[in-house]
Protein backbone atom coordinates (compact mmCIF):
# COMPACT_ATOMS: atom_id res chain seq x y z
CA UNK A 1 0.00 0.00 0.00
CA UNK A 2 1.11 3.51 -0.64
CA UNK A 3 0.78 6.25 1.90
CA UNK A 4 -1.12 9.33 0.79
CA UNK A 5 1.03 12.38 0.24
CA UNK A 6 0.61 14.99 2.97
CA UNK A 7 -1.34 18.05 2.07
CA UNK A 8 0.66 21.29 2.01
CA UNK A 9 0.24 23.56 5.00
CA UNK A 10 -2.63 26.04 4.85
CA UNK A 11 -1.86 29.69 4.37
CA UNK A 12 -2.84 32.06 7.17
CA UNK A 13 -4.94 34.99 6.02
CA UNK A 14 -6.47 36.00 9.32
CA UNK A 15 -3.55 38.25 10.14
CA UNK A 16 -4.54 40.44 7.19
CA UNK A 17 -7.90 41.12 8.85
CA UNK A 18 -6.19 42.24 12.06
CA UNK A 19 -3.58 44.35 10.28
CA UNK A 20 -6.25 45.95 8.09
CA UNK A 21 -8.38 46.85 11.09
CA UNK A 22 -5.50 48.35 13.08
CA UNK A 23 -3.98 50.20 10.13
CA UNK A 24 -7.42 51.44 9.04
CA UNK A 25 -8.20 52.77 12.51
CA UNK A 26 -4.84 54.54 12.66
CA UNK A 27 -5.25 56.03 9.17
CA UNK A 28 -8.81 57.09 9.98
CA UNK A 29 -7.72 58.68 13.26
CA UNK A 30 -5.26 60.88 11.39
CA UNK A 31 -8.20 62.16 9.35
CA UNK A 32 -10.58 62.49 12.31
CA UNK A 33 -12.68 59.43 11.40
CA UNK A 34 -11.27 56.35 13.21
CA UNK A 35 -14.48 54.31 12.93
CA UNK A 36 -14.76 54.77 9.17
CA UNK A 37 -11.06 53.95 8.78
CA UNK A 38 -11.48 50.85 10.94
CA UNK A 39 -14.40 49.61 8.86
CA UNK A 40 -12.64 50.26 5.55
CA UNK A 41 -9.47 48.54 6.79
CA UNK A 42 -11.52 45.63 8.11
CA UNK A 43 -13.27 45.27 4.77
CA UNK A 44 -10.00 45.30 2.84
CA UNK A 45 -8.53 42.73 5.23
CA UNK A 46 -11.55 40.47 4.80
CA UNK A 47 -11.32 40.70 1.01
CA UNK A 48 -7.60 39.84 1.07
CA UNK A 49 -8.09 36.97 3.54
CA UNK A 50 -10.92 35.59 1.40
CA UNK A 51 -8.64 35.73 -1.64
CA UNK A 52 -5.94 33.79 0.19
CA UNK A 53 -8.53 31.26 1.36
CA UNK A 54 -9.74 30.75 -2.22
CA UNK A 55 -6.17 30.33 -3.49
CA UNK A 56 -5.48 27.84 -0.72
CA UNK A 57 -8.56 25.79 -1.62
CA UNK A 58 -7.51 25.69 -5.28
CA UNK A 59 -4.22 23.97 -4.41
Amino acid sequence: MTTPSPRPASMAGGVLIAIGAVFGAFAGATRGQPTIGFLIGLGIGIVLATGIWLLDRAR
